[in-house]
């Protein structure tokens, strides 16, 4: 599906807002809320809008810690580590990388002790290398990278 700049107008708007109403959203793009409804359907359709989510302050729920693992495999197979991280909900991202290790995995815990845990566990399947975070700077939306 090629965007055109309405599309991207409309998910702007949805990133600000994904609740607001398809006659609100219309008035600021100047269309009628029936003609951005079945645009917003097509983008669903196509995938586009893969799911509508909230954002959280983290922090008011105790995950005081952020950890960034690069992971080093032990074996050539790593199927046992792929079902280790995808039941693992410390883990909130989890990257295969190409460079220095195999994997880069975000993790969000709210104790030291509950990370020391997960690296226990996590040496089961690999090696690794840890970075704390100190301070988050950036984060931003993909949409805005997509419109330069």
């Amino acid at each position: 599906m090629k965007l055109d700049q309405t599309d991207f107008q409309i998910l702007q708007c949805l990133m600000g807002n994904s609740r607001i109403q398809w006659k609100d959203l219309g008035e600021q793009i100047h269309m009628t809320g029936q003609a951005v409804g079945n645009r917003i359907k097509k983008l669903e359709e196509n995938g586009v809008i893969k799911a509508y989510s909230l954002i959280i302050d983290e922090m008011k729920l105790g995950l005081t810690f952020t950890a960034f693992v690069i992971t080093h495999m032990k074996t050539a197979n790593h199927d046992s580590f792929i079902r280790f991280i995808n039941d693992r909900n410390e883990v909130v991202e989890a990257h295969r990388i190409s460079g220095e290790g195999c994997y880069h995995l975000k993790i969000k815990v709210k104790s030291q002790e509950q990370l020391n845990l997960f690296l226990n566990k996590l040496l089961n399947h690999a090696n690794y290398s840890l970075n704390l975070s100190i301070q988050e700077i950036k984060q931003h939306n993909p949409l805005t990278a997509a419109l330069q």
